[in-house]
Formats: structure tokens, sequence, C-alpha cells
């Protein structure tokens, strides 16, 4: 009966030791980063979602122009890494001035809205333009500008006061709009000038 039974004679294992409880808890506190890094980064949104969102409940510029309230546009794109870094602090400020300012989102690589980026001269994205409560441009801010720079002007824009940072120009996105102005009104048949050389 002997041969066949465990021995129970032989030690258990030592207690662990500091060094490795150490270890153990480095590693439990790595794993539980890791986790709630990869919880995170499924749960947030990527700058292009965010603009994608954003332009699906901006106010179109239809509305903006005739309801009687200041108007933020912003000329942008989905691929502009600008525009994409601004997203969410332009959300969190749409959330805290949207009740008193419109806040319209013109993609520029949308052809219906090149009357827009030609009248506005848009050649760098992010570009905005701020509108006084009659449609009429009174400031313009080009590329990434601070939350703060943003926030101040849209508190201004709504009190209907001078903008402090009005003609700002941040980082950009290069763009350029398929056709200029000039080479619009040469071509376009309903132009006088077009058909006198």
């Amino acid at each position: 009966m002997t041969g066949n039974s465990p021995d129970l004679s032989t030690p258990q294992d030592p207690l662990p030791t500091p060094a490795s409880r150490l270890r153990n808890f480095v590693i439990a506190l790595v794993a539980i980063s890791l986790s709630v890094s990869i919880f995170l980064g499924f749960n947030t949104e990527s700058g292009s979602s965010l603009l994608t969102t954003m332009a699906e409940e901006a106010v179109p510029l239809e509305t903006a122009i005739a309801n009687g309230k200041p108007t933020l546009l912003e000329f942008y794109a989905n691929w502009c890494t600008s525009c994409q870094a601004m997203a969410p602090d332009l959300n969190e400020l749409k959330q805290q001035h949207g009740d008193r300012v419109n806040f319209v989102m013109l993609n520029v690589d949308n052809s219906k809205w090149l009357p827009e980026i030609l009248n506005y001269r848009v050649d760098g994205i992010p570009h905005f333009v701020f509108l006084d409560a009659s449609g009429n441009a009174i400031a313009q801010a080009i590329g990434e500008h601070p939350k703060s720079v943003m926030d101040a002007n849209l508190v201004a824009l709504a009190d209907n006061q001078p903008l402090p940072y009005a003609k700002t120009t941040g980082q950009t996105s290069a763009f350029s709009a398929p056709v200029t102005a000039d080479s619009a009104s040469k071509t376009d048949p309903r132009s006088h000038g077009s058909q006198v050389q």
C-alpha cells in the first residue's frame, strides 16, 4: 500500500518572497491598465467619425441664415488632421453655445459648397467664418486654434461684441478649390466679359 500512495512528507511550496509578490503586483497593474486602454480605445470616436457625426447634427446653412442667430461656419474635410484635432473641442463648444449660436459645417469635398468656398476664399482648412445675426461675415479664422480662443470668439459673437481673435491663423491642412473665382467668370457664358475679346 505504501508503494502507490503519495508521499505526504514532501514540503509544500515555500511562501512567496517579497520580490515575487512585487513582480505579481506589477504584472496585475500592467494587465489592468492595458485592459482599460483597450476598452477606452474601442469606445472613443476617431476624429474623422466625430466630424461626420457633428456634420450630421449641424444646423443646415439655409436655416442658419434665416433664423436670426449668429453663426459659426466651419469649412472642413474628414481627412483634415487639424479638423480632426479640433473636433472634440468644437463639439464641447457646441454643447455650451449651441442655444445662442448656429454651428454649420460645410465639407470642402462636396461640390455643393463650391460657391461658399469661393465666396469666403477658403484656401486652408479648417476655415471658420463668423456671421452676425443678419448673416454678414464679420470675421474669419483659419487653422487649428485653442479651445479658449474659439470660446472667446463665440461668446463675443453671441453677445454681438467685437471678436477678440478675429482674422487669426493656426495650423491648416492645404486645400485648393477646383476652380477660382477668376476662371469661373471667364468661362461662364452668362458673363458679359466672356463674349467680348
